[in-house]
Parts: C-alpha cells; sequence; structure tokens
C-alpha cells in the first residue's frame, strides 16, 4: 500500500476525473469506487470516492461538494518524454473547458492544475551554464505550453 497518497476533492465529478486522467497515462486504472451509504452525507447510491492509479502512483478522488475549490497553490506535474507527450497530454487536458496557463501551466475543465514538462527542459535547466539556463527560462516565459525545439534553440542561443 503506497504511505502517501494525493487526495483531490471535486462537487461531483471524481469518477468522470479519474476515468479521463486514467485514460492518458500507461500503467493507470481505477482501483476502486465507493458509494455513498445512506446514513452518509452524500446522496446515497452516488459515487463517495475513487481509488486510481496513474502510471502506478495512487489517487483518490472524492465527490464532497461545492465547498472547496481547486487552486494553483497544488499542481500535478507531469515529466514528458517528448513533444509528442507533451502536445497530447496538453491537448487531452485543454478540452472541453479546459484552460491553459503561462510557462506549461493548464487547469483541466475540473480546474485541477497541471504542469506539463518535457523532461529535457529540466536538463536544459540543470546543465551548469547559467547564461544558457537563463535563455532557456526567457524563452520558457513567453510559453504557453512549453515548445522544446524553441527550449532548445534557446539554450543553444545562449
Amino acid at each position: 500500500m503506497q504511505k502517501i497518497k494525493t487526495f483531490l476533492w471535486f462537487d461531483n465529478q471524481a469518477e468522470e476525473a479519474a476515468e479521463l486522467y486514467t485514460s492518458l497515462f500507461k500503467n493507470s486504472k481505477i482501483l476502486s469506487v465507493d458509494r455513498y451509504a445512506e446514513e452518509t452525507p452524500g446522496q446515497a447510491g452516488s459515487v463517495m470516492t475513487v481509488t486510481f492509479q496513474l502510471d502506478g502512483q495512487e489517487f483518490v478522488a472524492l465527490n464532497g461538494g461545492p465547498v472547496f475549490k481547486f487552486t494553483e497553490a497544488m499542481s500535478l506535474f507531469v515529466n514528458c518524454d517528448n513533444q509528442e507527450e507533451v502536445d497530447r497530454l496538453w491537448d487531452k487536458l485543454t478540452e472541453n473547458g479546459g484552460e491553459e496557463s503561462q510557462c506549461g501551466w493548464l487547469k483541466d475543465k475540473f480546474g485541477v492544475s497541471w504542469q506539463i514538462v518535457p523532461t529535457e527542459f529540466m536538463e536544459l535547466m540543470n546543465s551548469g551554464n547559467p547564461a544558457k539556463a537563463q535563455s532557456v527560462v526567457k524563452a520558457m516565459l513567453q510559453m504557453h505550453k512549453l515548445d522544446l525545439a524553441l527550449l532548445r534553440q534557446a539554450y543553444e542561443q545562449g
């Protein structure tokens, strides 16, 4: 059993969110769906929690009502292998009401914040060359979705 799990509070979209998220990542699946009982605060029979895995990491999603909202203070950071993975995840997570933000950040249609980042970006940033890293940062600050080709170009010109 995973000792620490991310717990996400949704209004009433926990199952829909878990289905979307598990469709996007390898080694992902819904593990369980628990329903509200007669004696509980939620509507009896409706989904209370969904436990799911994303690339082997467990999460729990709760349908807790509209009391709390997601903010950018918590985000899910995804290391992407290449630009194709960045593009695929960006497109799927922003469709149907998701919102693009700056520097590789987005909000999906449920309000959950994600950082979709090519792993190579971190390698460029940690190359040991401060001038080149600064050039990469300047390029990144101009982007919504990160463009690995432009980040590489900024590194080479830095």
